[in-house]
């Protein structure tokens, strides 16, 4: 979290602006403080989109549909003013770091069982943004935050204002993470929500975008986005059905969120649901960011126990849908795979075991020889 500038309002509605938590496309989000000592992630609008009688009509009606999300993974809206002069929403704070941070800021692609109880829980939170009537649009790494007990989806529904902004025939969206009917000009439909889900665990099982980076030339992503096989080199096998199926082509041909939650791990993720790396490094983010200054009780009221017990997945059942479809060859723009240990620091940790160990039996075998020798002496 960083500083509030000058510029910065200190209070939004009834929310207390503590600092900066970031900046989209559509405005700048900053943590805040309810009245009764509450955490939000405050999202103010930027002025050229406040401006625009569309945007603030198809923003009040997502937000309505908003407000009617359930469920646990997804931030839910706390409060909202689409009429006042800079429209603001406030959701539900998430204390951690996108998963967009935690790959590419030194942890690599995420281990298998955290890959299944993330799968799981984007499909849960897709079902619930999907039951509301909304669809997400722009389900990418960088909207999806990592909590200790569990992961987090947010900025659904938002897109939607964005496009009616824009006018007729505008797509919005990240390229690389959007589904082939939205370069197509196809209409918009749940399924392309899936497709999104399918590139963003191939991006947390391999560290790169299923269909490569832009690299400045968006025409030729979108073209291997709309015609050729997706990079899903390095995707456990317990996944590759699930991404590959989300990945389909055609929208009708993939798998629904409900579908994809009676197919995943369904437990809770418990402590272990994150590698120890992550969860080190989410505590110290959990301070930075600014949750030490919020009331000190909103812990003990608004989060979750974490439990004790770890979770492992169990194994994945049959498919419940068609997915007979070979494993795709990785495609010519398919970046080599990192070498080495994926986490961090990791390889260090074991080297250095290795040497503590090493040295403590160098000393036992020391003190042994020194008291045989006092024994001959004496």
């Amino acid at each position: 979290m960083d500083d509030l500038l000058a510029e910065d309002p200190h209070r939004v509605g009834p929310f207390r602006l503590l600092g900066r938590l970031g900046a989209g496309g559509m405005g700048r989000v900053y943590l805040g403080e309810s009245p009764n000592g509450r955490p939000a992630a405050v999202k103010l609008v930027r002025e050229p989109y406040a401006a625009d009688p569309a945007f603030r009509q198809r923003l009040r009606q997502d937000v309505e549909a908003a407000r009617r999300v359930g469920g646990a993974w997804a931030a839910y809206v706390l409060d909202a003013d689409t009429q006042a002069q800079i429209p603001w929403i406030a959701t539900a704070y998430v204390a951690g770091p996108s998963l967009q941070d935690v790959v590419e800021r030194g942890f690599g692609p995420l281990p298998e069982p955290t890959l299944l109880v993330l799968a799981d829980r984007l499909a849960l939170a897709l079902d619930d943004i999907h039951d509301a009537g909304l669809r997400h649009r722009d389900l990418k790494p960088s909207h999806v935050l990592l909590a200790m007990d569990g992961p987090r989806v947010i900025d659904f529904g938002i897109t939607r204002a964005m496009e009616a902004s824009a006018g007729a025939g505008a797509v919005v969206g990240t390229p690389g993470f959007m589904a082939p009917e939205q370069f197509r000009g196809e209409p918009v439909t749940a399924a392309a929500d899936v497709f999104s889900l399918g590139t963003v665990l191939a991006y947390a099982a391999t560290g790169r975008m299923a269909f490569g980076m832009p690299d400045g030339d968006i025409g030729a992503l979108v073209r291997r986005v709309v015609h050729e096989a997706p990079d899903l080199v390095g995707v456990p096998a317990s996944l590759l059905p699930v991404v590959r199926a989300c990945l389909h082509k055609d929208p009708a041909r993939r798998p629904t969120p409900g579908q994809l939650t009676g197919y995943l791990a369904s437990g809770s993720p418990g402590q272990s649901w994150l590698p120890r790396e992550v969860s080190a490094q989410l505590a110290r983010y959990v301070v930075q960011s600014g949750e030490s200054v919020v009331s000190p009780g909103y812990r003990r009221r608004y989060l979750p126990p974490v439990p004790e017990d770890s979770h492992r997945p169990d194994p994945p059942p049959p498919l419940p849908w068609s997915a007979s479809e070979p494993a795709p060859s990785p495609p010519p723009h398919r970046a080599s795979l990192p070498r080495g240990p994926v986490w961090g620091s990791g390889g260090r940790t074991r080297r250095r075991t290795a040497l503590l160990v090493a040295l403590a039996v160098l000393a036992v075998v020391a003190v042994a020889a020194a008291w045989f020798v006092v024994r001959t002496v004496t």
